[in-house]
């Protein structure tokens, strides 16, 4: 069964094939043609199809949308990209200037009536309208990041940020506009999994506008008879993504739970977002090598899934991680004796790219020899990678004392008390940066269940004395008052923390001479349990009863006469799809990709995709926050 970066990357390759079938024979040379995109259909297509797979797949050239370029005849022109005024406006002067001969236009969403009339008048006035060969509606509007996660933004992200849809001074129509552009999106993920949803969401939130909207939308298409992009729900080859059973989507909002997305992290992927930027699978870390006096330059890491170390480790604790990578090492210098022996004997030196065509092209030659070579020089260059990033990572643990951070948020979610009281922690110099502290006091004033005036007037104190900026947490304040009075979990109770462990300190690290020096880094073995969203997901594909998610909406866009009523007799759901409006993160994801794992059993298959209106790590989030929080302070200051 595919997943549904698999049905992603199909579509494109067939959009690429110039919207035919793929021909099973490889052998067959592919057309030759141009890509043009826009930064949206950048975005979509970066983490799932290579430099490297374009060119098989006969794109030659690339370009942006918006940039200046040459007339290039004779080659098809495929466009992928929204159908914006900007964007149109822009085709429209292509066709003017006649910059190439056969168009193939691919839109990431539907384009409207009167702007493919606008269009077709544009193309009359060029005279290029036998040009044009085929206009499409892709429905691919998203950005898969992993085979189970995806995103709705990346560049420009802050348009559906926790802040656009929370700032107080937003007008209707612009929200109504953000909620929209949510539930094109949404649509386009579900008509590429082929199947139709059964809609779960809060009542009276921002999840529950995109629900209704998504309901209509997804209603309107099914009863549609010419237009229905799902009549092959359950028939076409394969059926959905999904079993025969339909899938859950569980749609929440980000208010419901804050403090998870300030939370600091001890798995690697989650680490390497939180403080490494990680952005479409992509990250940049600053170049050691650099002969003295260079300026380091950030190296490109792209962490995908043909990278075998990652698909494995991603959501391992750190030290763990360290220890792989050491284990890695070792077995890798085993072979380099042997590499070694290889090279000589095929007179290569050095690690360059001519090095690896020789390689590749002596194959008949030497077939026992070069097949295992290419393989251990990819093996030694991602053990490189993983430990330039590794070695990052733990200079900022040590440097911010991240591990100890990530044991007192954790004591302080599952209502342990604490070794040093927080207030010392605070007034500790040496004790990380000011953005981690107000992280810390943060997570410690939303799980509290009640904190006196005068404590918190103390902490706030040593948190400006650290220089903090306070701004967040008249927003997180008053963000808590709304929280408590409404109906359902209190904020204080709905988090339960693992709680840590640490074991002996890395014996294997310190034994074989690691190139990491882990001195002062705590081993620390976190107890499986669940976060507030991993929870939820549980309580709704279980169908238990329980009084929060009994609340909840139940839309299905199947019925003819949509109730949001909860039917009496329901089966639990094999399959779910969560999507948090308001940003998403990779602590999340982790922990529903753990929870999932434990639910298999040999004969039932479950799966949950996890997604979110933009990615955020911790420091954006307080950003917003902060600008939030900048909003309530701000009217009282000028009055």
């Amino acid at each position: 069964m595919l997943t549904l970066r698999e049905r992603q990357i199909n579509a494109i390759k067939q959009m690429l094939n110039l919207n035919s079938q793929q021909p099973k024979a490889l052998a067959a040379e592919p057309v030759w043609k141009i890509l043009i995109y826009d930064r949206v259909g950048q975005d979509i297509i970066s983490p799932i199809i290579s430099i490297k797979e374009l060119r098989e797949l006969g794109v030659t050239l690339h370009v942006q949308l918006h940039s200046d370029r040459d007339s290039i005849p004779d080659v098809p022109a495929i466009y992928f990209c929204l159908p914006t005024d900007e964007n149109l406006d822009r085709i429209q002067q292509d066709f003017s200037n006649g910059l190439y001969d056969v168009y193939h236009l691919n839109f990431l969403a539907p384009i409207t009536r009167s702007k493919i009339e606008n269009l077709a008048a544009a193309a009359l006035h060029a005279g290029c309208v036998a040009n044009i060969q085929r206009v499409y509606d892709q429905y691919v509007n998203f950005i898969s990041l992993e085979d189970d996660f995806f995103v709705l933004k990346h560049q420009q992200s802050e348009q559906m940020s926790y802040y656009a849809i929370n700032r107080a001074n937003t007008r209707d129509d612009e929200m109504e506009a953000l909620m929209d552009s949510i539930v094109d999106s949404l649509f386009a993920l579900f008509v590429t999994l082929g199947n139709v949803p059964i809609i779960r969401c809060p009542r009276n939130s921002a999840a529950e506008m995109v629900a209704r909207k998504l309901e209509k939308k997804l209603r309107e298409n099914l009863w549609d008879a010419r237009a229905n992009l799902f009549h092959m729900d359950a028939t076409q080859a394969g059926g959905g993504v999904f079993s025969f059973q339909r899938p859950v989507l569980l749609l929440l909002d980000r208010n419901m739970d804050l403090a998870t997305p300030l939370h600091h992290t001890w798995s690697y992927q989650a680490l390497v977002h939180d403080v490494l930027d990680l952005g479409l699978n992509l990250v940049y870390v600053e170049d050691e090598t650099a002969s003295a006096g260079a300026r380091k330059k950030p190296k490109a890491c792209d962490l995908d899934r043909n990278d075998r170390f990652w698909m494995t480790h991603k959501g391992s604790p750190f030290p763990t991680v360290a220890e792989a990578i050491q284990e890695e090492l070792e077995s890798y210098r085993n072979s380099e004796e042997e590499i070694k022996r290889l090279k000589t004997s095929m007179g290569i030196e050095g690690e360059s790219d001519i090095a690896f065509s020789l390689v590749n092209d002596t194959t008949a030659r030497l077939t026992n020899a070069v097949n295992s070579l290419p393989q251990l020089m990819e093996k030694k260059r991602l053990i490189d990678m993983h430990t330039k990033i590794a070695t990052a990572i733990l200079n900022f643990i040590k440097a911010r004392r991240l591990d100890s951070y990530f044991e007192i948020e954790e004591k302080v979610m599952s209502k342990q008390t604490l070794d040093r009281p927080l207030l010392d922690l605070l007034r500790d110099g040496e004790f990380g940066q000011a953005e981690d502290k107000l992280r810390l006091y943060i997570i410690y004033f939303i799980c509290a269940q009640h904190l006196p005036e005068s404590e918190q007037e103390r902490l706030k104190d040593a948190l400006q004395a650290a220089g903090c900026d306070l701004t967040a947490l008249a927003y997180v304040q008053r963000w808590k008052g709304i929280m408590n009075r409404s109906p359902g979990v209190s904020q204080a109770t709905q988090y339960e923390g693992g709680g840590t462990k640490t074991v002996s300190m890395f014996t294997k690290l310190v034994s074989q001479g690691s190139s990491f020096v882990m001195e002062g880094v705590k081993n620390l073995v976190v107890k499986r349990h669940n976060l507030p969203v991993t929870k939820i997901t549980e309580q709704v594909m279980e169908c238990r009863s329980n009084a929060e998610t009994d609340d909840y909406l139940y839309l299905d866009p199947k019925l003819l006469k949509g109730g949001d009523v909860l039917p009496k007799n329901r089966a639990p759901f094999q399959d779910a799809v969560v999507f948090m409006v308001g940003g998403g993160n990779y602590i999340e994801y982790q922990n529903l990709v753990d929870f999932i794992k434990q639910k298999q059993t040999s004969n039932v298959q479950r799966r949950i995709i996890y997604g979110a209106s933009t990615l955020t790590n911790a420091k954006q989030f307080l950003k917003e926050l902060s600008a939030l929080g900048g909003e309530i302070q701000s009217p009282t200051a000028t009055s």
